[in-house]
């Protein structure tokens, strides 16, 4: 059987790529498809793949500012020539979706989200872009474009896997597709118990506004109690004026040594709505509870009471209260970390060849 991937733009390595990577082992020979490449940003993960790129990759500066070029992706994805090939396994939070297919291809798509700053969440991206008040009036006019040709671009799939139930429900509602939910991988193996944890908390992502990093550190603020905070991004220094003497920024770190913070954290913290929440897992497979944002995909990872706890509110308050009964409760490392071993990426990688197996 001749298998293409595809996926959106290779320029970090997140969530999806770590998708990809599995998808990868799966089918070692099979090249993938994507609008750019970005051989330093995504490190050695897909070094020695056939990848074949669009003729963005070619445009100045589009590896590192890729948001201005959205309204040619469409057009620049629709360019691939897929007829060779019986099957096409889409890795999409945007637009790798949109390949076009021929009848005797079929085309399945793991779907992380539908675009986002398209849909139900288009008010509060454009407000977040940083873009002038001049563009931010105009972007409404091209995002309608978008949804447009994005609701077409669903119909092309023969078969939608949500990497969530909740991201399962986007899917139904705008693209009125059914869909199955497959849980994204991790790479459970690698991480480990500590001893004994130390004093601080934990929390790791993207500084950007909807990760909601602003409402753990003014939970922090009030608590006085050790906070360490792995990642970087544009709210950095936003985010460090309103931080307090107890919180520190760690910036980015090596993987073993995320992986050793992890290990020896109170708790890891999750103040966002999310999709699925790798990190989440990530520190659970490490033995470390989670207090996280009662939304989202975290109510698919978490056990309340068992591997961690929930606040109802996106409020300092409300988070401020969860934490001050952390304190009381007696968490099992070694459940967590079972816990978390359901979402291996040996577990997902079969469960991806059986759903493959039953589809064509």
């Amino acid at each position: 059987m001749r298998v293409a991937l595809v996926h959106d733009y290779l320029n970090q390595y997140g969530g999806g790529e770590r998708v990809l990577e599995a998808f990868c082992q799966i089918f070692p020979r099979a090249p993938i498809y994507t609008l750019l490449y970005d051989k330093i940003k995504t490190g050695s993960a897909f070094e020695g793949r056939e990848i074949k790129t669009s003729f963005l990759q070619k445009v100045p500066l589009v590896k590192s500012h890729h948001r201005p070029f959205l309204m040619l992706m469409p057009l620049a994805i629709e360019q691939f020539d897929l007829s060779q090939y019986d099957l096409v396994l889409s890795d999409s939070h945007s637009y790798s979706k949109g390949v076009i297919t021929s009848t005797n291809t079929f085309h399945i798509c793991y779907c992380h989200t539908p675009i986002r700053y398209a849909w139900d969440d288009s008010h509060k991206y454009i407000e977040e872009f940083g873009y002038s008040n001049l563009v931010k009036k105009t972007i409404p006019f091209f995002m309608s474009y978008i949804r447009v040709w994005d609701e077409q671009a669903a119909q092309r799939v023969d078969k939608f896997i949500a990497n969530s139930d909740f991201v399962a429900q986007r899917i139904e509602k705008y693209y009125r597709q059914s869909v199955s939910v497959i849980h994204p991988p991790v790479k459970t193996d690698l991480f480990y118990l500590a001893k004994k944890p130390d004093d601080y908390f934990l929390i790791v992502g993207r500084f950007l506004p909807y990760k909601r990093f602003d409402l753990a550190i003014e939970a922090f603020n009030q608590l006085g109690w050790p906070l360490k905070i792995v990642g970087d991004g544009p709210d950095k220094k936003k985010l460090q004026a309103q931080a307090k003497d107890n919180i520190e920024f760690v910036g980015l770190v090596s993987d073993e040594k995320l992986r050793d913070y992890y290990a020896r954290c109170q708790a890891f913290i999750s103040p966002q709505e999310e999709d699925f929440g790798i990190a989440v897992v990530e520190a659970m497979a490490s033995g470390r509870p989670v207090i996280a944002y009662q939304s989202g995909g975290a109510l698919e990872i978490i056990q309340s009471g068992l591997t961690g706890l929930f606040f109802k509110e996106q409020t300092p308050e409300d988070l401020v209260a969860v934490l001050k009964e952390f304190k009381s409760v007696d968490f099992n490392p070694g459940l967590i970390r079972q816990r978390a071993m359901e979402f291996d990426q040996e577990r997902f990688k079969q469960k991806i060849k059986e759903f493959i197996e039953n589809s064509i």
